[in-house]
């Protein structure tokens, strides 16, 4: 059944709306007839009832009319009740002054004989209305008059704490030392008020003495108390020990303890609370259902979180907006969209709410149009001068690129606070308006407004876009004096910043100061030594990610496996793919990439194959890489039937398809191939070669030893020759001894990089191959007097869980003496087997 079927005629909600307004004026109408009727009477009883109604209804002028009526009939002075009833339903209807009034006419001899109702009515007052200092002094009075408190009026002191420990503390020991340790409601309100100071343990011992452990009231604020201060798990033991003692659990207790799941991210406790929630009949309540939805969302469980909504009978607004933030949560942009469609259609009233979580699902998916109506009807609201929603639209605006009218509303915006001007500065960020986000930045300060993590985070990340390390560095200084290098927002923009500025060891030193390091960060400096040249230490950082309980995701396992691949260790990159596989770590397209590149890199095509020909989904990035794989494991033909393949598939080829094509051809040895190759991009493509098409030409004409088109090539570049250029027509050169125009290839390379030893020596050995000593003798004696040498080549090999690195006449190796007795026997058997074939 859809949600349309399933929810009542909107006709009937009408009426149903119809009815409680109707229901409404008859009561007032009746109430008015009763002032009425009363005011020829001399009943002092039913004045107290009517002045609660005429509270309840929040209708201070019948209540005045009633107020007139007791001065009138004298029963001002004469009923205490009648008083203390008066003064609270002007607190009630905030007419503070007539109460206030009320109050101060009353002679001391009058307020003597008055009781603890009547002064916790004047307390409560004062405090409602902010007077706290009042509030406390009344109380002393109360107690001058000789008037006893009672057990509320120690909860009324305890509401007005307001989180001070040392007075919360004082109204302890006065419930202490006065027995009032065993009333049920100051116990749990002493305990919600440990909670509330942040002293969880000072709570957990006040329970624990109590003696009424049936007192659910206590078992409701210990539940959400440990769950305010975080501590999830102890919430989700006292929800246990609650079920242990049978003690009568309410729709707070419920939705605390889904809370907690929900924060935690206990998914399977949450499901088992679930199982309460229907064995206990509050499936249907709007309260727990909305905590359920919640709870299922936060922890990626958007089905069943469609299910909790569905199996509502009557939805309220709150479960509504609970559906729609589920969605944006859970990057479901489109269906946030659609349930908001359906809630119109119902005649649903949204709230501000509402649109703030439809003004994130536009962002999301970019719904700028829709967006555009929400702000249309938001301007017809008097909601559209509530901050928080004004920095929605700002956010819409920004994301969807349309940086003026979010301009109009900042400048729209009064009493701008630290998210409004968060959602300013990160809206020019994701532009790439990185000067613009630095101005507001600094606005922002004038304004004396402080910027939170994620104001910080942001101007990081704009340095970072301005390439500018020494202003990095300045507000990473701020961040430091303002307490805010710690965050992790703050900390993983920084180490982000500094692996882009190439800085792995700053990257380093503020991954280790970070005391809570979530998978974000993590994944940032994997990411920064891979992409920084060191790849041992991502695959190690990999390695001690659980040891900290925290499970890769797809971003993680992609990070590892781009730093497998430029070691190319393939027992690593297989172990990284079957813990993959194990945890069910969903694979994206980025991840398989990453997959198919590992293996290529690691000489295992056929795996590479199998995971491409299984992706249901491939783009440009994943053709690229097979085809630039078949043209390293020198299959040429292969990699043309993929290049084909993919243009049937409406795929446009770029720069480095055509790169990897050149390549390919290059290695293989097809030149005819390889200059098509080249055309068939300039001209039919229209794409602009790079230094990379050019240094292929040139090596795939020289290795075919047509050395005079590679010289010719060469001077008709439209762009100036570099090292690599040069260096190629070198090499060329010395496979065919053409010593002339090697000589010229050489000194072009000297003269772009003359310290450069590896220059010296392609020349040096293009002039022993061809003996011409005395120039090789010269050219050495230059590279000495220079100080120049060239670093030794090597190679590595993974045996086991270890990588043996080999350089070029470097016998520092423990095992060297092994390693050449080895290779000497293979030579003794390599002489004695052609000595064989001879014979033969």
């Amino acid at each position: 059944m859809s949600v349309l079927e399933s929810t009542p005629d909107v006709s009937t909600v009408a009426i149903d709306k119809r009815a409680l307004i109707l229901e409404f004026d008859l009561l007032v109408g009746q109430l008015k007839e009763l002032v009425l009727y009363l005011v020829d009477k001399r009943d002092g009883f039913t004045y107290p009832s009517l002045l609660k109604a005429c509270g309840v209804l929040s209708n201070l002028q019948y209540g005045k009319t009633i107020h007139s009526t007791i001065i009138t009939k004298g029963f001002f002075y004469s009923d205490p009740y009648i008083t203390t009833s008066l003064i609270s339903f002007y607190f009630k209807c905030g007419s503070f002054g007539n109460a206030v009034n009320v109050f101060d006419k009353l002679p001391e001899s009058e307020v003597l004989g008055q009781d603890v109702t009547f002064w916790n009515s004047i307390v409560t007052g004062y405090f409602r209305f902010g007077h706290i200092k009042e509030g406390i002094t009344q109380f002393c009075r109360m107690q001058l008059f000789g008037v006893r408190p009672d057990a509320y009026s120690l909860c009324i002191l305890l509401g007005a704490s307001d989180g001070y420990l040392g007075y919360a503390k004082q109204i302890h020991g006065y419930s202490f030392r006065n027995v009032f340790y065993a009333d049920p409601f100051l116990d749990s309100a002493l305990i919600d008020m440990y909670f509330s100071c942040g002293r969880p343990l000072d709570a957990w011992r006040l329970f624990k003495d109590l003696e009424d452990k049936g007192n659910a009231v206590a078992w409701n604020v210990m539940i959400g108390g440990f769950c305010e201060n975080g501590l999830w798990e102890n919430s989700l033991e006292v929800y246990l020990s609650a079920k242990n003692e049978k003690v009568r659990l309410v729709s707070e207790s419920l939705a605390s303890t889904l809370t907690a799941c929900c924060r935690g991210e206990f998914v399977s406790f949450g499901m088992q609370v679930h199982c309460d929630v229907v064995r206990l009949g509050f499936e249907n309540d709007p309260y727990v259902c909305t905590s359920l939805l919640t709870m299922y969302s936060k922890c990626k469980l958007v089905e069943d979180a469609e299910n909790v909504f569905d199996q509502v009978s009557v939805k309220k607004t709150e479960l509504w907006n609970a559906m729609i933030s589920a969605y944006v949560g859970n990057g479901y942009a489109y269906d946030g969209l659609k349930i908001y469609k359906q809630m119109k259609l119902l005649k649903i009233p949204p709230d501000s709410l509402t649109a703030t979580n439809v003004l994130s699902s536009c962002s999301l998916g970019g719904s700028y149009d829709f967006g555009r109506l929400i702000h249309a009807e938001l301007v017809k609201r008097p909601t559209q001068s509530n901050v928080a929603l004004q920095s929605a639209l700002l956010t819409m605006y920004s994301k969807c690129g349309n940086s003026d009218d979010a301009n109009s509303i900042f400048n729209t915006i009064k009493g701008r606070d630290v998210i409004a001007w968060g959602s300013m500065i990160s809206g020019f960020c994701q532009n790439r308006k990185y000067m613009e986000a630095l101005e507001s930045y600094n606005s922002m300060t004038v304004y004396g407004e402080k910027p939170d993590s994620d104001i910080v985070a942001s101007i990081v990340s704009a340095c970072t876009g301005l390439e500018n390390v020494n202003l990095g560095c300045t507000i990473h200084g701020l961040a430091i004096k303002s307490g805010l290098e710690q965050d992790v927002f703050v900390a993983s923009s920084l180490v982000d910043m500094y692996s882009k500025f190439n800085f792995p060891n700053m990257s380093g030193n503020v991954f280790s100061d970070m005391p809570l390091k979530n998978l974000v960060a993590w994944n940032s400096i994997i990411s920064c030594y891979c992409r920084n040249g060191l790849p041992d230490l991502s695959i190690s950082l990999f390695s001690q990610m659980a040891q900290y309980g925290l499970f890769p995701d797809s971003v993680s396992i992609t990070s590892v496996l781009v730093a497998v691949s430029s070691v190319a260790v393939l027992l690593r990159g297989k172990a990284v793919h079957g813990y993959m596989k194990r945890l069910r770590i969903p694979s994206d397209l980025q991840l398989e990439n990453a997959l198919i590149d590992m293996y290529i890199k690691c000489g295992f095509m056929k795996y590479a194959q199998h995971i491409f020909q299984n992706m249901l989904q491939t783009n440009l990035v994943t053709w690229n890489i097979m085809i630039a794989g078949c043209g390293s494991h020198g299959n040429w033909l292969k990699a043309i039937r993929l290049f084909n393949e993919m243009r049937s598939f409406g795929i446009a080829p770029d720069d480095i398809t055509f790169i990897s094509l050149l390549t390919a051809c290059n290695h293989c040895g097809f030149i005819e191939e390889g200059l098509k190759m080249f055309r068939l991009m300039t001209v039919e493509h229209g794409i602009e070669p790079r230094l990379e098409h050019y240094v292929n030409v040139v090596d795939l004409l020289g290795r075919a030893g047509r050395l005079d088109d590679a010289y010719a090539f060469v001077n008709n570049l439209p762009i100036e020759p570099d090292r690599s250029i040069w260096l190629s027509l070198l090499c060329s050169c010395r496979v065919h001894h053409n010593v002339e125009l090697g000589k010229l290839a050489a000194h072009k390379l000297l003269d772009i990089e003359p310290s450069r030893g590896s220059n010296y020596v392609q020349l040096l050995n293009l002039y022993g191959e061809n003996e011409l000593q005395d120039r090789a003798a010269n050219l050495r004696a230059s590279m000495k007097e220079k100080g120049l040498k060239k670093s030794p080549g090597c190679s590595w090999i993974e045996v086991g869980n270890s990588i043996d690195v080999f350089y070029c006449g470097d016998s520092s190796s423990p095992r060297t003496k092994e390693i050449y007795d080895m290779l000497n026997g293979l030579m003794r058997n390599m002489r004695k087997k052609r000595g064989h074939y001879e014979r033969d």
